[in-house]
């Protein structure tokens, strides 16, 4: 086990390679991902400095933030220098990421079609080994008043009631809504079950005269459109 004193903390850097005093001096957009890791690291191991073992981190998911989210904090530590605690700071940190990412200002955002629709559900799937149910309010513009998570369930599904997804939209004043749940199996064919429940809500939309536009099923890297397959006429 390496000893405290042999890390090398980010003071005790060759002024080039000190990301902190970096982003003082040229700003946070200079830096690079893996400098960015590095502070939130704090320290390297004895090996390596604080950025190489961030580098070394990305480049283990090809440079790509999205994946390095995914990544549970067994999967970082397996990396050498990676402890519980630099994990843990790294998955809090995406996690902030991606709460700010769908905490921005909802209203200035329209959905125009369903590929908006599925990047805007996306970001919203943190834990994509269960199955979740949301539904995004819209005003009379199709704008965004609130997503909200309806439910999570397990491998197989999850529920969606009815008198909450309505309730909620009433409270809201929203004229349409949009459904959307993601399948863990990465197959978004939907089920007769899928079927049933979005005729459900179709028809209890028309008796409160509010719209469901449209349901998603998110797979791994694809999604399927009701409304885009004509499915949504009941």
């Amino acid at each position: 086990m390496v000893k405290e004193t042999q890390k090398k903390a980010i003071k005790d850097w060759a002024a080039d390679d000190r990301p902190r005093e970096k982003m003082i001096a040229q700003g946070k957009g200079v830096l690079s991902n893996a400098e960015l890791i590095a502070i939130l690291i704090g320290s390297g191991s004895g090996e390596q400095s604080a950025v190489a073992l961030a580098r070394d981190v990305l480049s283990a998911v090809g440079d790509n933030l999205y994946a390095l989210s995914k990544l549970n904090l067994e999967e970082l530590t397996a990396h050498k220098g990676i402890g519980a605690a630099k994990a843990i700071s790294i998955m809090a940190a995406m996690e902030l990421g991606r709460r700010w990412s769908v905490s921005a200002p909802e209203e200035r955002h329209t959905i125009n079609n369903s590929k908006e629709a599925y990047d805007h559900f996306l970001k919203l799937i943190d834990d994509p080994s269960k199955e979740h149910f949301m539904v995004a309010y819209l005003n009379q513009g199709n704008k965004v008043i609130k997503v909200e998570r309806i439910s999570t369930g397990g491998i197989t599904s999850t529920p969606a009631d009815p008198k909450v997804i309505f309730k909620n939209a009433l409270l809201k004043e929203a004229t349409a809504i949009m459904l959307c749940h993601n399948h863990p199996s990465g197959v978004t064919k939907p089920s007769a079950d899928d079927r049933k429940l979005t005729q459900k809500l179709v028809n209890a939309g028309n008796i409160f005269d509010i719209k469901v536009i449209d349901h998603l099923i998110i797979g791994e890297k694809s999604y399927f459109s009701f409304a885009e397959n004509g499915m949504m006429n009941y």
